[in-house]
């Protein structure tokens, strides 16, 4: 449609940005429900203490080791490269926020912006570090009071249910998502577009692999099981997440 069609192509834009503001409205609730309703659930906030703690130098150093792989990757293949996009034709305004905060951001200011304003506020900006942060206050708090805090347990997890049913109708429009986003690119700018995404979604692809079988492998080695096995276990699941393209 979009090569043939240029204009029409461009005009299934929507589709794909509906796509992308559904899938952006559930992840919030999903994050405070999985992560609220489970830490809840333990028992001995020391051992959650423990290991939130190793699992906060393990995300630190992890995420850091997976950005210099993809910066390592990403200049050498230059998946981007080849496109000729005229940068007077995007919006600078979409980045704008984005570059200053970048450019004004100190560490203060980042550990001082996961703590929201207000709860609300958190949920209704989609700011996710902060959805995080009141997750893990919130869980903590109904672990600390107990079997009173119980029904507000029972409750968000009774709510789970439905919230992931809804993903999962969610996810039924990810054709259409798709279809959208590809035509929209083809119209805007040409067939010879597809090229170049297909080496950045194989770039892509080739690094998240480099990087479990190397990283993470070197990891699983050193406690004593192999990933291959682990990946092995929880195929269905990476299927789900290959198939969506969704964590």
């Amino acid at each position: 449609l979009g090569h043939f069609y240029p204009e029409t192509g461009e005009a299934m834009k929507p589709f794909g940005d509906a796509f992308i503001k559904l899938v952006k409205m559930v992840i919030a609730p999903v994050i405070f429900l999985t992560v609220a309703t489970g830490i809840a659930g333990v028992s001995d906030l020391q051992k959650v203490g423990r290991v939130a703690g190793k699992a906060m130098i393990y995300f630190l150093v992890f995420s850091t080791l997976a950005l210099v792989v993809g910066l390592v990757v990403s200049n050498v293949v230059q998946p981007g490269a080849g496109m000729h996009i005229n940068p007077a034709t995007l919006d600078a305004t979409k980045v704008a926020t984005y570059a200053e905060k970048a450019h004004d951001t100190n560490i203060v200011g980042f550990l001082m912006n996961i703590i929201p304003d207000t709860i609300t506020g958190a949920f209704a900006k989609g700011d996710i570090l902060q959805v995080l942060f009141f997750s893990v206050l919130f869980g903590l708090a109904l672990a600390l009071v107990g079997d009173r805090g119980r029904p507000v347990v029972d409750f968000l997890q009774a709510l789970t249910t439905p919230i992931f049913r809804l993903v999962a109708i969610l996810m039924k429009a990810a054709p259409i998502g798709a279809f959208g986003a590809m035509a929209f690119t083809i119209g805007k700018y040409g067939i010879g577009s597809i090229a170049n995404l297909a080496m950045l979604i194989g770039t892509f692809y080739l690094t998240a692999l480099l990087f479990v079988l190397v990283v993470l492998g070197a990891v699983a080695r050193y406690n004593g099981f192999s990933i291959l096995a682990l990946i092995r276990y929880i195929k269905e699941e990476l299927l789900l997440v290959l198939g969506t393209s969704s964590s």
